[in-house]
């Protein structure tokens, strides 16, 4: 079996914000059942060394599939059975919840959930989508653990995980208010906490995104920016599209829009787009190679 390498850009995932965190869906899932759980850090910073030293295999799931729910019980199962003498498993069971991890699910290729992939020496190898029948499962597992013995990999001991930081109280209050659709005061829980401790990121971050959510509340994306498109002279319609484009993670396309719609503007209108603009990149992640072109464009725009 030849392994595909992994798609390129993983070490920069350039994806706008994680709105699907502050919208979960509410299921029942032991916690146990999600074995390691991927985020944007841990899978560079942890998961993909530990790949050189067992296989993983990571399952990307949804709070809005029960089939891909169902299959998390079962892995965790013969993960816990897969064990070593010494009661270590012999390989890494990890989960990635594609909602809250827009930014993982792109960097594994993530088309449709369920879906199961082998990590090994940081190659990708998918394994299944939808849920096979348990003995299925359980064959393909045993495939992917020979062909790994063949590259001499061993026990599956998971990472350290991340330590989770405490959650402030102001924090948990809007999500809270989030879960109910209620942005005002979801984002005036923000405003407090910016009030206590203006200088916070994570509270500014917050506010962005609660802020955005409420822009683009009952707006249909695709019909947005369709007619978008069609009417390039229309201000308010160019940054309602941005706004549903950066929401979907589509931060090129999105910064693209405003620029042009910049260097067709003047005066009060071209300030407006500008300062809009500029809040957007406050959405992204300062690393990301798409916001410091972005902001070369807009300087050329600009002058």
């Amino acid at each position: 079996m030849s392994l595909p390498p992994l798609p390129q850009g993983l070490g920069n995932f350039g994806g706008a914000f994680d709105l699907g965190s502050l919208r979960q869906p509410a299921v029942n899932i032991a916690p146990e059942d999600l074995g390691y759980v991927l985020t944007q850090n841990n899978l560079i910073s942890e998961l993909l060394p530990a790949s050189h030293e067992a296989v993983a295999i990571v399952l990307c799931w949804s709070p809005r599939s029960t089939q891909a729910q169902s299959l998390l019980p079962m892995l965790r199962q013969f993960n816990s059975d897969d064990s070593n003498e010494a009661g270590d498993p012999t390989w890494i069971f990890a989960t990635v919840n594609v909602d809250a991890e827009p930014a993982v699910a792109k960097a594994l290729q993530v088309q449709s959930v369920p879906l199961a992939i082998a990590i090994i020496q940081e190659q990708l190898v998918p394994l299944f989508e939808s849920v096979p029948a348990a003995d299925q499962v359980r064959a393909v597992i045993t495939k992917v653990l020979e062909l790994a013995a063949q590259k001499g990999l061993g026990t599956g001991k998971l990472p350290t995980p991340e330590a989770e930081p405490g959650i402030e109280p102001e924090e948990e209050s809007a999500m809270k208010a989030l879960e109910v659709g209620d942005y005002a005061t979801a984002k005036q829980e923000y405003l407090n906490w910016l009030k206590r401790a203006p200088a916070n990121e994570y509270a500014k971050l917050g506010l962005a995104q609660v802020e955005l959510l409420a822009r683009i509340d009952g707006l249909d994306p695709i019909e947005t920016s369709k007619q978008a498109d069609l009417d390039l002279g229309n201000l308010e319609l160019q940054i309602q599209a941005a706004d549903c484009e950066i929401a979907q993670g589509d931060f090129a396309r999105a910064s693209e829009r405003l620029i042009g719609v910049i260097k067709l503007t003047t005066g009060d209108e071209k300030k407006k787009v500008r300062d809009h603009l500029l809040v957007l990149f406050t959405l992204v992640d300062p690393e990301d190679p798409l916001l410091a072109k972005a902001r070369q464009k807009l300087a050329s725009a600009l002058f």
